[in-house]
């Protein structure tokens, strides 16, 4: 059975991602509310009460502002590092003890022949990590919120089929927008979030021969836009040689729509 996934939402004001092999059904982060995630799920046929589990990467609320909802409505384990279940806890209300599962930075779980593994990513937040899928020899990587992409990211995500990557924001309209510098700071940093630019010249070092699609990510909603991120990205893609559109494609996300489900 091949990989199947969907990225339900993406963007500054939630995030959720779904994969799926045969009867394991994983959702990575609710960061909308219960009645949005259930709605994202209608738009792509899939009946959230066969879920298996829930991942979060990080206790930011655009990424499980509907965590612990979702999980009393559908009853769902939930796995995290222990650092990040220290600072979401207080966030989630009521969780019986068998909802909560840890799963360590830089670990490798099978999920119903799924393997998952984690990875750390450089982001203010108490530990935050992502996650790449594997099975049968097909790769899915998602990676967004990070500040920057190091070669140790790049070698544990090349490979993939499908690329799940930040493109946050255009640094011209981020400089030139309307956030106080503080905040600019922040998400220029080296724990904030990766450019268009910045994602481009990433997936130039990641994408081989076996990457068929790039889904662009976490777009900043005052600081980018889908057509600049795209246009961005896929101009120094061509310059590098990579045939867009032919044997790579580029894909848009938005934080209220799920792209449909797609088989790798």
């Amino acid at each position: 059975m091949t990989l199947q996934f969907s990225v339900l939402a993406s963007g500054s004001t939630g995030n959720a991602f779904y994969i799926e092999s045969g009867e394991e059904k994983i959702l990575v982060d609710a960061g909308l509310s219960g009645k949005k995630i259930e709605g994202l799920f209608d738009q792509i046929n899939v009946d959230p009460h066969e879920l298996s589990r829930v991942l979060v990467t990080h206790e930011h609320s655009d990424h499980i502002k509907g965590l612990g909802i979702m999980a009393r409505r559908y009853n769902l384990p939930i796995y995290a590092n222990e650092k990040t279940w220290q600072a979401m806890e207080g966030q989630l209300g009521k969780l019986s003890v068998d909802q909560k599962f840890h799963f360590n930075m830089e670990e490798t779980k099978d999920f119903g022949g799924i393997d998952v593994q984690s990875f750390a990513v450089s982001h203010d937040a108490a530990e935050p990590m992502f996650y790449t899928f594997h099975k049968d020899g097909r790769k899915i990587s998602l990676v967004t919120d990070l500040g920057y992409v190091s070669e140790r990211i790049k070698k544990t995500v090349e490979g993939s089929d499908a690329l799940i990557f930040e493109s946050n924001h255009d640094v011209s309209m981020l400089r030139m927008g309307r956030y106080p510098w503080n905040v600019k700071r922040r998400i220029l940093g080296d724990s904030g979030h990766v450019s268009n630019e910045d994602c481009a010249l990433a997936l130039c070092d990641i994408m081989d021969d076996q990457t068929k699609r790039v889904y662009l990510a976490h777009l900043s909603k005052d600081n980018n836009m889908k057509d600049l991120a795209r246009m961005s990205v896929e101009d120094v893609l061509k310059e590098r040689g990579f045939e867009i559109g032919t044997r790579i494609e580029v894909h848009d996300t938005d934080p209220a729509e799920a792209t449909p489900l797609y088989k790798v």
